[in-house]
């Protein structure tokens, strides 16, 4: 899919997902799940360069969380017009820890970890797994009419979405890791649900 990974032999259908581009909360390391922040000059840049790498895929849907910085991101990347946004794909609510970096998070708690905890007045893991059930079930009824499927959402979120493909538990999402503007591929081998592709620059 990217031109570090040619493929030129046809795929089966597969869920795309891609993380947002660069923002300035992210680029610092601050929780930001419900805060709708833009993206940076670079975030802008990163997103417009998937553009080409996107380009021969034949998406029938693509889904998106609300929030502009993943808006844009699907934008930049050649799908203005065609984007549907939906809740189910916005960011973990991180509830008090909102806009916190993780050092800050644990001079409060020590130990603290979102997959295992969940956020004070957030979500848990579990919660989330319920909203990207259902972007899983819509997928699916596309690629098995043979077509493929972008998710265009946020970090946590599509690591839980991933976990969920492959029957990991809900806190199953801290074992995989998606940068800004990074891809990612789910698909199958043979009756199996894997993952294709990882966190692809």
């Amino acid at each position: 899919m990217s031109p570090h990974h040619p493929n030129p032999t046809p795929t089966p259908p597969q869920i795309v997902l891609l993380r947002h581009g660069e923002t300035e909360w992210s680029r610092s390391g601050r929780h930001t799940g419900r805060t709708d922040v833009p993206l940076t000059a670079e975030g802008e840049r990163r997103a417009g360069a998937l553009r080409p790498v996107l380009a021969s895929r034949d998406f029938a849907l693509v889904l998106s969380s609300p929030r502009q910085r993943a808006v844009r991101t699907a934008e930049l990347a050649g799908f203005e017009g065609r984007i549907e946004r939906t809740e189910d794909l916005a960011e973990f609510d991180y509830g008090v820890y909102e806009g916190l970096t993780s050092d800050r998070i644990a001079e409060q708690r020590p130990g603290w970890d979102l997959w295992r905890d969940g956020a004070p007045e957030g979500e848990t893991a579990a919660e989330v797994r319920v909203r990207v059930e259902r972007v899983i079930a819509r997928a699916q009824r596309v690629i098995d009419g043979g077509r493929d499927v972008l998710l265009v959402a946020h970090g946590h979120v599509l690591r839980a979405l991933g976990a969920a493909w492959i029957d990991l538990p809900p806190e199953g999402g801290a074992r995989l890791v998606l940068s800004t503007a990074g891809l990612a591929e789910l698909g199958y081998e043979h009756e199996n649900r894997v993952i294709d592709l990882w966190n692809a620059a």
